[in-house]
């Protein structure tokens, strides 16, 4: 065996060892913490809501906002704050511990889209539909700069491993890099011919990809801030998409009733094709030994899907609506499922 390289990754915290074996090259994940099991959902009745994955429990309601709670997020991997973004153009920073609300962030003209913390744990970003974004002070909650450069509501907003840059994706068509340190535009990302649904970094922040209306997914270069392929296949608008913890493999919902999987680390082809939904597949994500794939749909289930083979392991069928997020657990062994029924699932 060769070691390759190492990677650090930030959340969920690990190390990744890349080797030779046999003449394979090889990844190994090693976990750094045991984190907490749980969770946040926001709502259209206006709170935040801490729940413990294991038993279902509620621990906590946040109180306070005057309209739809749209974004929520744990500082993690520390897990002590949460921030809320909600339509009534504010976001809030809340000790999870106890519920107790530290301070208001004000500033945006419309209802806000996403709320996170940087890695660097002292700042907060946040995208708006008033298409700019802000980037505020933790512990003040004073507003340090706003991005100005959209031209449409944005929908997506993500920092770098190290918080010094953050891209944005808006209905305007474009991916905009930000450097938060002199809140100035240091690229935009252009060829998308209709509004983008996301965009995400791959672990490393090596690439972004993008996704879009127009059928299509993208992955970019951030170095050469150039366009590296344009994923084509889908037959719908493209609703979601992630990459793997290796960002060597993305995978992409749409519309059209399927998800897909895509070799972004060599010729950027299709692996698989995930059939099986009645109806739009709305989100999407690879469990954390990226064996599986998870799906959720319009059709009032989510699905559970081999690699490997394609097929469907599973479906998740209990909800009475549309199943419009799911995700996995850290440890890869619960399921979490949210529904226009009001409900959440969780599955083991």
């Amino acid at each position: 065996m060769k070691l390759l390289k190492f990677l650090l990754r930030y959340f969920p915290p690990g190390l990744a060892l890349e080797y030779t074996q046999g003449g394979d090259v090889k990844t190994k994940m090693i976990d750094l913490l045991d984190l907490s099991a749980e969770c946040l959902t926001g709502s259209y009745d206006r709170t935040c809501k801490v729940w413990d994955i294991d038993s279902g429990a509620e621990l906590l309601t946040l109180e306070g906002h005057k309209n739809v709670v749209y974004t929520v997020s744990f500082n993690n991997p520390i897990s002590d704050k949460i921030v809320t973004g909600s339509f009534d153009k504010t976001a809030r920073i809340w000790c999870s511990r106890t519920g107790h609300c530290f301070l208001t962030m004000w500033g945006h003209n419309a209802g806000i889209a996403v709320a996170k913390f940087s890695p660097s744990y002292n700042k907060i970003g946040t995208a708006s539909l008033d298409t700019t974004s802000k980037i505020f002070e933790l512990t003040t909650g004073e507003e340090l700069g706003t991005l100005r450069g959209h031209t449409a509501e944005i929908i997506a907003l993500h920092f770098n491993n190290d918080g010094t840059q953050m891209i944005t994706g808006s209905f305007d068509g474009t991916v905009n890099i930000w450097d938060t340190r002199t809140f100035s535009r240091t690229s935009v990302l252009i060829g998308h011919r209709s509004e983008l649904s996301n965009c995400v970094y791959n672990f490393d922040c090596s690439l972004i990809a993008s996704s879009s209306m127009d059928k299509t997914a993208k992955v970019w270069d951030t170095r050469m801030n150039s366009c590296l392929a344009t994923l084509r296949g889908h037959d719908d608008e493209v609703l979601d998409l992630t990459f793997d913890n290796n960002g060597k493999k993305l995978a992409t919902a749409s519309s059209d009733t399927t998800a897909r999987v895509w070799d972004v680390s060599t010729n950027f082809q299709q692996l698989a094709s995930m059939r099986g939904h009645r109806e739009e597949v709305s989100k999407v994500c690879f469990s954390p030994n990226n064996q599986h794939l998870l799906t959720s749909s319009l059709d009032e289930t989510s699905k559970l899907w081999s690699l490997e083979s394609g097929c469907c392991i599973q479906t998740l069928d209990g909800h009475t609506d549309d199943v419009f997020s799911c995700a996995f657990s850290y440890n890869g062994d619960t399921i979490i499922t949210a529904s226009k029924d009001n409900t959440c699932m969780i599955w083991r």
